[in-house]
């Protein structure tokens, strides 16, 4: 597919009428005879734009012929809902505290028909910083190479990292090839000041956890 350049967009847009059209929707039903646009637009002029809007109370509202209490309440509470949005913080990334919090951001792979390896980067707080998938090969197995393994948590500066493999039989049960690479991988991270946390082993429905299986990773 072609890719738009910024000289093809729309750049029609206008606000005035798209308020226009939203304060229309919220005026609805109209009542016999009654342009509901019409109405917004005397709103708009009345109220002296939206800045004007915005700060308008349900009182002064209502008193605009064809609005009354019961359409200048839901005015307001678009506004004030509005304002909320936009003061609203920013959703902060999740902290994975835990297997359980990691096996819930990549509970997904247990539906992959191939063999698959994730990494989950996380910076000093525990937060994910980024999921990025590693491998994916066939039903049997993945290779895995450490460069391959670190090469984005070196690049996003991450300080730990839970490794995540699903077994397309649906059983999760760690094989002793499991170990082995999740220890090389531990090995290879303590090299590069890279903690590896876990590694978990992603079946039908559960996980496996190698931590809680016995393997050291400190």
């Amino acid at each position: 597919m072609r890719q738009m350049s910024f000289f093809e967009l729309d750049l029609d847009f206008d606000p005035v009428a798209e308020a226009v059209e939203a304060l229309a929707a919220l005026l609805a039903p109209a009542r016999e005879g009654e342009d509901l646009r019409a109405l917004a637009r005397r709103i708009l002029e009345r109220c002296e734009g939206l800045e004007g809007l915005a700060r308008a109370s349900a009182l002064d509202l209502a008193g605009i012929p064809g609005v009354g209490r019961a359409r200048a309440a839901r005015i307001r509470a678009a506004v004030e809902l509005g304002r909320r949005i936009v003061l609203a913080p920013p959703q902060e990334p999740p902290i994975v505290r835990g297997p359980d919090d990691a096996y819930r951001l990549v509970a997904d792979m247990a539906d992959l028909e191939q063999e698959a390896m994730r990494a989950i980067l996380l910076n000093t707080r525990g937060r994910l910083l980024a999921i990025r998938t590693i491998y994916v090969g066939n039903t049997d197995r993945i290779p895995v190479r450490p460069a391959e393994v670190f090469r984005e948590a070196v690049r996003r500066n991450a300080v730990y990292m839970v490794l995540a493999h699903n077994h397309p039989s649906g059983d999760p049960t760690p094989s002793q090839e499991d170990i082995e690479i999740t220890r090389d991988l531990i090995a290879a991270g303590q090299l590069l000041g890279i903690q590896v946390l876990d590694h978990l082993i992603i079946g039908r429905g559960r996980y496996a956890s190698l931590r809680e299986h016995g393997v050291q990773f400190e």
